[in-house]
């Protein structure tokens, strides 16, 4: 269960800030008091707080989730694990090019579906 009242490192934050000010299109808007990013209106990180540790959770995918939730380090996002969500828990030693990879491939899985979804509702006009 996500702690909402319970706000996020703000260096854990700032740093994924700093990733995704690299990627094009970017929003940030707090979600549940939490920082999330988007790309065409579809969220594809956000810093959270899960049993009083911040994680920052991302898109992986079905195919692969499970992959991931072997390590114990990442757990399955509440509410969006059914979807390929997966949590990196912060309160270990992080190796911050593997978050930047990890941010950086939930966005190219959300902004292809962005594309796909656009590309959709121009045929249909």
């Amino acid at each position: 269960m996500s702690d909402l009242k319970t706000p996020v490192n703000a260096g854990i934050a700032a740093k994924i800030r700093k990733i995704c000010a690299t990627l094009d299109d970017v929003t940030e808007a707090e979600t549940l008091g939490h920082p999330t990013f988007r790309v065409s209106g579809k969220t594809f990180c956000a810093v959270e707080v899960n049993r009083g540790i911040t994680a920052v959770a991302v898109k992986v995918g079905l195919p692969v989730q499970a992959g991931f939730l072997k390590d114990e380090r990442f757990y399955k996002t509440p509410h969006a694990g059914a979807h390929g969500w997966v949590s990196l828990r912060t309160n270990g030693r992080l190796d911050w090019r593997e978050v930047e990879d990890l941010v950086k491939g939930s966005y190219r899985l959300m902004a292809r579906k962005s594309s796909a979804s656009d590309r959709s509702e121009k045929r249909r006009q």
